[in-house]
């Protein structure tokens, strides 16, 4: 009977592993868990380089060797209106043109209202004012901030014949963040575009 008195006041092997086990892991579990921002792709871009688009429409302008003009073949498009198609990126510029006849300002406004429309989902909106008296090309360059469906819109006019307008437009659901780049990149292109822009 004393030798069993003995044996009850020691822990076995076993439980004394089992309570060591559960120590060390005790501490782990009381940690909270803070789960990794959600990580986007790097995107690889082309190097920058332009070719002249000259055709029977009234305009030229350069755009990236890494783009496509098609024809907008949209039920309600008129003629010389394209669209610069970048596959790679799933997205394009839609530009339409149009000829002036003593309506400028209505055109001008028609494109100032299409580029607020997105202030519902846009988190500011900043005008750039571009104007060349040489080649007498003037516009406006749009950049919308935000998830909104465009985020770059610009005009271009000769203030009396011609205007022309463009939207930036990516077939995937608005996201800034990932996006950014991607804008940030093609704003570089609509800028040489405005820049290298003639009237014929």
């Amino acid at each position: 009977m004393g030798t069993n008195e003995g044996k009850d006041r020691f822990l076995s092997p076993g439980i004394i592993m089992v309570l060591l086990i559960s120590l060390v892991l005790w501490p782990a579990c009381q940690r909270n868990y803070t789960p990794k921002p959600r990580g986007y792709l790097r995107i690889e871009f082309p190097d920058k380089e332009y070719t002249r688009f000259d055709s029977i429409c009234p305009f030229i302008f350069e755009h990236p060797v890494y783009s496509r003009i098609v024809p907008d073949t949209d039920y309600y498009s008129e003629p010389c209106w394209i669209n610069i198609d970048f596959p790679r990126f799933n997205g394009e510029i839609h530009v339409s043109y149009k000829i002036v006849e003593g309506n400028l300002d209505e055109y001008s406004e028609d494109s100032r209202s299409l580029a607020y429309k997105h202030t519902i989902r846009a988190d500011a909106i900043k005008e750039t004012v571009y104007s060349n008296p040489a080649l007498n090309v003037y516009g406006i360059l749009y950049d919308i901030k935000g998830n909104a469906a465009s985020n770059l819109q610009f005009y271009l006019t000769d203030s009396n014949r011609h205007f022309l307008r463009g939207s930036l437009y990516f077939n995937v659901r608005p996201d800034k963040d990932s996006l950014a780049p991607v804008i940030a990149y093609f704003r570089e292109d609509i800028i040489h575009l405005m820049e290298s822009f003639e009237w014929k």
